[in-house]
C-alpha cells in the first residue's frame, strides 16, 4: 500500500506541473534558485559549450539497530547465531565533483570521494568495541548526452563507469583478533574492487514557480575483485519536486526507490558465521526513502553562479536481505559554482 501511494502521488505531482507549465519555445535553464536538483542528487543536469561546474559535497549517515527483512529484531536474536553483533555505524562521505561541457549537447562529469566508517559492535560477552576505516573511495567518469531542451522540458542519457580506486583491503584491530589487525567486513571497505559500469537517464520540467525531476540510474557489477566477489547490482530511481521562495531561494521534496542486490562470491578471508556483517546473505535490499532540501543560489554580482544546498533523507521503508543495521537518515551539505 505504501509503494502504491508513493507511485499516485508522484503522478499527481507531475501532472499538476505539466498542467501549469504553457507550451511555449522558452528552453528549461538552470538559471534559477530550483535549476539544480536537491544536493542528494548527481548529475541531474547538463551546461552549454565551454561551461564549467565545481562542487564539493559532505554527507553524513547514521544507522542503528538491527532489521530482519522489514522487522525488527534483537541484538540477543543476532548474538544466538553469530558471536558478534553490530550496534550502530556512521558514515561520512566528502565528495568533490567537476563538470564540463565541449558541445551544448554533451556534459562530462568527473567525482571523486573520500569516506569514513565508524561501526559500534557488542560480542557475546557483553564486550562493546569500534571498529573504523577510511580513505580514498572509487572515482566515477561519466558523460551526458541531451537529447531534449524544449518547451520547458529537458532529458538526457548518462553512461559512465565507477573506477575501483578505493581499498578493498580494510583492516583494524577487533578484540578476538588483537593486538593483530583482521581484515574489516564487505561494508566497511571503501571501494567495490571491480569496474562498474552505469547508466541512467533524467527528465526536467518548470513551471512558472514549480519544477520536477526524475531520474533514474542503474549500476552493474561486471566480473569480481581481487578478494573473489562483487557487490551486488543497483538500481535508484529519484523524483523531486521544487518551488521557488525567491530569486535566491528554493524548497524541494523527494522520494528515492532503491533496490541492491546481494553479494556474489566470498572473501575467504572472513568468517560469516562470525558477525553478520561478513555474510554475504546478509547484503542488499528495498529502500524506499523521504527527503527534504533548499538551494540557496546567487544569480547576480561578485558570487554569481554560487548555490548551498542542504538535505535531510529519512527512510519510509526498509525491506533488507537477511539481517542489518537499519537506516536512521543522513544530512548532506554542498556547495557548486559554474562558469
Amino acid at each position: 500500500m505504501k509503494k502504491i501511494m508513493i507511485v499516485i502521488s508522484l503522478c499527481f505531482i507531475a501532472t499538476s506541473l505539466m498542467a501549469q507549465t504553457e507550451n511555449d519555445n522558452i528552453k528549461w535553464t538552470a538559471g534559477r534558485s530550483d535549476g539544480h536538483a536537491p544536493i542528494g542528487v548527481m548529475g541531474d543536469h547538463v551546461h552549454h559549450k565551454g561551461e564549467w561546474m565545481f562542487s564539493y559535497r559532505f554527507m553524513t549517515m547514521d544507522m542503528e539497530g538491527l532489521n530482519r527483512g522489514n522487522d525488527a529484531i534483537s541484538q540477543q536474536a543476532v548474538l544466538d547465531n553469530y558471536m558478534v553483533s553490530p550496534v550502530a555505524m556512521t558514515m561520512t562521505m566528502h565528495m568533490l565533483g567537476a563538470m564540463y561541457a565541449p558541445s551544448d549537447r554533451f556534459t562530462l562529469m568527473l567525482m571523486g570521494n573520500i569516506v569514513g566508517n565508524d561501526m559500534q559492535l557488542v560480542n557475546r560477552m557483553g564486550n562493546h568495541f569500534k571498529t573504523s576505516s577510511s580513505g580514498f573511495g572509487d572515482i566515477k567518469l561519466s558523460g551526458m548526452f541531451k537529447v531534449l531542451d524544449m518547451n520547458r522540458q529537458s532529458l538526457h542519457f548518462t553512461a559512465g563507469v565507477s573506477i575501483p580506486t578505493g581499498s578493498i583491503e580494510q583492516k583494524d584491530v577487533t578484540p578476538m583478533s588483537a593486538p593483530k589487525e583482521m581484515p574489516l567486513p564487505y561494508p566497511m571497505q571503501n571501494g567495490s574492487g571491480t569496474w562498474d559500469p552505469n547508466l541512467g537517464v533524467t527528465y526536467l520540467l518548470q513551471g512558472s514557480l514549480l519544477s520536477f525531476g526524475s531520474q533514474l540510474n542503474g549500476t552493474l557489477r561486471l566480473g569480481k575483485n581481487d578478494n573473489d566477489y562483487r557487490f551486488g547490482n543497483q538500481l535508484v530511481w529519484n523524483n523531486w519536486m521544487a518551488t521557488k521562495i525567491a530569486r535566491f531561494l528554493s524548497l524541494s521534496a523527494r522520494i528515492e526507490g532503491k533496490a541492491v542486490g546481494k553479494i556474489d562470491g566470498t572473501y575467504g578471508q572472513l568468517n560469516p558465521m562470525m558477525v553478520t556483517t561478513a555474510n554475504t546473505q546478509n547484503q542488499g535490499g528495498e529502500y524506499v526513502n523521504a527527503a527534504f532540501g533548499t538551494n540557496f543560489y546567487i544569480p547576480d554580482g561578485t558570487f554569481k553562479n554560487i548555490r548551498l544546498g542542504i538535505e535531510y533523507v529519512f527512510p519510509l521503508y526498509q525491506d533488507v536481505n537477511g539481517i542489518q543495521l537499519k537506516n536512521d537518515g543522513s544530512w548532506t551539505f554542498g556547495l557548486q559554482y559554474s562558469l
